[in-house]
């Protein structure tokens, strides 16, 4: 992997894929997630853009430097950006969904956006997210609970059933689970302090499609049609078949992002 140094001298690890003469596609991945993640996505885009996936701070091969801030998660993907070939196309998965709405918020050089799944909590009060809880879970961290902080994210973060997690505890995947705690840290301080979108996020007229699965849970259906409904008219909502939970929909997705890709200006 290639790597790029980020404003605070945070060393980011990227994949650098594809050949083709369209726009540079720069993919951003969630919780649990490294550069793997969305490789799916991008093998099927790469024969007509050169894309790039990458791993977040604090996981893979990525650096970390302390202290944490969702704006240094800003810059590494603007860092990427410009690596890329700015200005470039993001497709945000996920907690990436929010970073990458965040960075084209901020400024960020994106010609296109696509957010599949971002978890905003516009109207549903069941699922509060309490500020103390990105403490919490690095508390548990630093104690040397990785297992208890994942197990308390998946519970009270994502509202997993208790009997579902203690199946996954059980699971040869636990492990990898337990290695990104840490970041896993990074994305629930992402998603609280961005529980619902910022106005300068709503605001942006970047054109944007925001994806969900036919088979994901209702929440997040529902917070694609919100986000859309609250974003100016270059964004839209499109229901892709599949897409179970945390299951990213690759065919689906990438016939998706090219159409948005086809779009210079506006849908």
């Amino acid at each position: 992997m290639d790597t790029v140094t980020s404003r605070d001298g945070t060393s980011i690890a990227f994949l650098p894929t594809g050949t083709g003469a369209g726009a540079p596609v720069v993919f951003v991945a969630g919780v649990f997630n490294d550069h793997t993640t969305c490789a799916p996505v991008a093998a099927l885009i790469e024969d007509a853009h050169p894309v790039i996936t990458y791993d977040r701070r604090g996981r893979g091969a990525s650096g970390d430097t302390a202290p944490y801030a969702v704006e240094r998660e800003v810059e590494d993907l603007a860092a990427l950006i410009e690596k890329a070939g700015a200005p470039a196309a993001v497709f945000g998965y996920s907690s990436g969904a929010v970073l990458a709405l965040k960075a084209a918020a901020d400024g960020a050089a994106i010609s296109h956006l696509a957010l599949y799944e971002p978890p905003f909590a516009f109207t549903d009060t069941d699922r509060a997210r309490p500020a103390d809880r990105p403490g919490r879970l690095a508390d548990l961290v630093a104690q040397g609970r990785p297992g208890d902080a994942v197990a308390l994210f998946q519970t009270e973060h994502l509202g997993m059933p208790a009997e579902m997690v203690a199946r996954a505890r059980r699971s040869p995947m636990w492990p990898a689970l337990e290695a990104m705690a840490q970041s896993m840290v990074y994305d629930a301080t992402i998603t609280t302090a961005l529980a619902v979108p910022t106005v300068e996020m709503t605001a942006v007229s970047t054109p944007t499609l925001i994806l969900s699965g036919a088979e994901t849970f209702p929440f997040l259906r529902d917070a694609a049609v919100a986000l859309a409904n609250a974003m100016p008219s270059s964004a839209r909502h499109v229901e892709l078949p599949g897409g179970r939970f945390h299951h990213l929909a690759a065919e689906p997705a990438a016939e998706a992002l090219r159409l948005t890709l086809s779009q210079r200006q506006r849908f």
